[in-house]
């Protein structure tokens, strides 16, 4: 299996960050680390193993970037809206610099797949909602889709469009028939230890509730109560779900 380390510059960051790449065909999926991740997290937790057999078919090429949480989302110090501001950082490098990367190392295909297990699946979520053009499917495992648990003070325009809970439910006109054209989204989470604890569960099911009600085409799979929030969980749920849009 082909693997590849590179780390691509930022200027919105004034630094680098690191991509890894596995696999030499197939469709592109972009994983995102859990919370404050690093961007080997998918190899050290046996994700990429999960789903070796499609990388060694040529149905997928898996890409895995590593997270800036700790200097936006996680920086307690910063209020949501400041937190909101830095993570805009974030996502020109994953727009601007990843992006290009991944289409050009596919010779031009572009219909790139989100992933992300606990936060990470609040970051596949969000980019897809908000650019469902450059990523029509996103897989969220065990993820919060309402971020205004993280900090005091309701946050402004850049916290609100970057809570999916927030901007999906008031979402309404061209831009919603938009996201409903383009956009599919898999919510999967287990019913077991943590899950609760975490409040995956909990915003799992609301979120869904929300997608229903926006007529966004998605589907929420829930795995029993013997299916934890973590890792060997995540790895039997990735492989079940990617199979099917590789």
């Amino acid at each position: 299996m082909r693997r590849e380390r590179v780390s691509l510059y930022s200027p919105a960051i004034g630094g680098s960050g690191d991509l890894m790449a596995y696999g030499d065909y197939g469709r592109p999926v972009l994983a995102f680390p859990s919370e404050q991740g690093h961007a080997t997290d998918y190899e050290d937790r046996e994700m990429v193993d999960s789903i070796a057999w499609l990388i060694e078919e040529g149905r997928t090429k898996l890409y895995c970037v590593a997270s800036y949480d700790a200097s936006s989302w996680m920086a307690a110090d910063l209020s949501l809206e400041e937190r909101a501001r830095e993570h805009g950082k974030y996502e020109d490098w994953i727009l601007n610099q990843i992006v290009p990367w991944i289409v050009d190392d596919c010779s031009g295909r572009a219909d790139i797949v989100t992933n992300g297990c606990s936060f990470g699946a609040y970051h596949a979520v969000n980019f897809a909602l908000k650019r469902p053009d450059v990523f029509p499917v996103a897989i969220g495992q065990s993820g919060s889709y309402d971020i205004s648990t993280l900090g005091p003070g309701d946050g402004g325009q850049s916290f609100y469009f970057n809570n999916p809970m927030s901007y999906m439910t008031n979402q309404h006109g061209d831009h919603l028939s938009w996201v409903r054209d383009n956009a599919y989204v898999v919510l999967v989470c287990g019913q077991g230890q943590w899950e609760d604890t975490t409040g995956s569960l909990d915003s799992t099911r609301a979120f869904q509730k929300v997608l229903a009600d926006k007529g966004i085409p998605h589907e929420m799979d829930l795995w029993g109560y013997d299916v934890p929030h973590d890792w060997p969980s995540w790895r039997s749920q990735f492989a079940y779900q990617l199979q099917r849009f590789c």
